[in-house]
């Protein structure tokens, strides 16, 4: 589980930040290489979208990492805003453990 406070860069940030502005790469030029419309690079650099399996793979494919690094960086993003909202957390600890369960 998460013990961070700080929030985690977002898959919008990495993907700008560490791969796009390094690269000289555009919106467009990025939609190309993976084959999707540019509205999906949009979505993803704005974080309106999430990284799906999909995603992830093409993602993985066009940068030459892995789509394990692509879902992580998506997964701590959810986890965080599932533990940080209100509504969610009160959610959360209603939750209780199964006495046998492990």
């Amino acid at each position: 589980m998460l013990t961070t406070k700080r929030k985690p860069a977002t898959v919008g940030e990495i993907l700008v930040e560490e791969f796009m502005q390094p690269m000289g790469l555009t919106q467009a030029a990025l939609a190309e290489a993976m084959g999707v419309q540019r509205k999906h690079v949009n979505e993803l650099c704005n974080n309106r979208r999430n990284v799906t399996a999909p995603t992830a793979l093409i993602l993985a494919r066009v940068f030459g990492n892995s789509p394990d690094f692509w879902l992580n960086v998506q997964r701590r993003s959810d986890l965080w805003a599932a533990m940080h909202d209100p509504k969610e957390r009160e959610r959360i600890e209603r939750a209780r453990p199964l006495p046998n369960a492990a």
